[in-house]
């Protein structure tokens, strides 16, 4: 047996997988918050990004333009939900709303396996997103969101904001 290398890993970094599994954690954490694709999308963007909000240390380095990330991720989002289906982490719902995805009765076993150092912060992170939207409203919570990042985020809004 060989050893890994970073660079086996290169094709999971943004791949419907490690997005999927932050949906995942993400959910979990929220339960039993249901949360549109719309919605979905601008709360990836926040896991990643949770010091641009002041939150812990973000998952991913501060880059350039990382604000624009939300407007090719949309498809990303789609594809990893709709794996974490597949792999029956997510449930996707219709309400009155639209479409909503919840974590599944087996996201929270899944989630507590979780123990690399980028999942034990993914954890982190979702745990503080989790906690301001429990704090200020899901709704409070997006407006506080687009206050910090721009309103270009309306182009995501699917349901009531």
């Amino acid at each position: 047996m060989g050893t890994v290398s970073e660079g086996d890993f290169a094709g999971l970094f943004n791949s419907p997988l490690e997005a999927g599994i932050r949906a995942v954690v993400v959910l979990e954490h929220l339960r039993p918050e249901t949360l549109d694709l719309a919605e979905m999308v601008l709360f990836d963007h926040v896991v990643v990004h949770t010091a641009d909000l002041g939150g812990p240390p973000s998952l991913h380095p501060e880059v350039p333009g990382r604000k624009g990330e939300l407007l090719v991720r949309r498809r990303l989002i789609e594809a990893s939900l709709q794996l974490m289906q597949r792999c029956h982490l997510v449930d996707q719902e219709s309400a009155e709303e639209g479409i909503v995805y919840r974590a599944s009765e087996e996201a929270a076993a899944y989630v507590e396996l979780l123990e690399t150092e980028y999942s034990v912060q993914m954890k982190a992170c979702a745990r503080w997103l989790a906690g301001q939207v429990k704090t200020h409203s899901k709704v409070q919570f997006k407006r506080l969101v687009r206050e910090r990042i721009g309103d270009w985020t309306e182009a995501f809004q699917t349901g009531p904001t």
